[in-house]
Formats: C-alpha cells, structure tokens, sequence
C-alpha cells in the first residue's frame, strides 16, 4: 500500500537519523532530523543500484512525485539512464 498525504504529514522526524517512508516502484520520502522532506527514487541502471533526487516536500506533492517516478521508469525501459537524462536536459538548458 502506497503512502497518502495525510501519513506523509503526521510523520515526525527521528533525532538520529533519517526516516525513509517507501511509496513503492523504488519511490521514497526522506524524512531528515531537521524536519526537512525529499522525494528520492531508487533504480538499477547497468546492475548499479541509483538514487534521483525529485524535490521536497510539499513542493513536489505526492501525485507530482509519481508522475515523476512514472517518467523515470519509462527512460529506464527505453534504456536511458533517469540521472544522466537529467545532467543532458539541465547542460542543454544552460546552453540556451
């Protein structure tokens, strides 16, 4: 069962260490001690276990957050690596 809005909320940080609260399809929240959120996704790519940082929470609300896992899973099927795709997009944008 995936993660709703209201769990995601009522989660309060450890003063420790990081809490990671999974949504499925390699899609987790971090849940920093300072209280800070982050949307991470976990991929293999090349036998190589990855992570993508998608954003914080809540600007990057949860709906948004799988979307973003769904496009990444789609570039892992055509054989493109979601974080490499990432660095081209954001060199050929600064090259405009």
């Amino acid at each position: 069962m995936g993660l709703s809005d209201t769990t995601i909320r009522a989660a309060k940080p450890s003063k420790q260490k990081t809490i990671k609260l999974s949504d499925g399809g390699g899609l987790q929240l971090w849940i920093q001690p300072t209280g800070s959120r982050l949307w991470n996704l976990a991929y293999r790519f090349d036998g190589r276990q990855k992570k993508l940082a998608l954003g914080p929470y809540p600007t990057i609300g949860l709906k948004t957050a799988r979307a973003l896992r769904e496009e990444a899973k789609q570039l892992l099927v055509a054989g493109i690596d979601p974080g490499q795709q990432r660095k081209v997009d954001k060199a050929n944008k600064a090259a405009l």
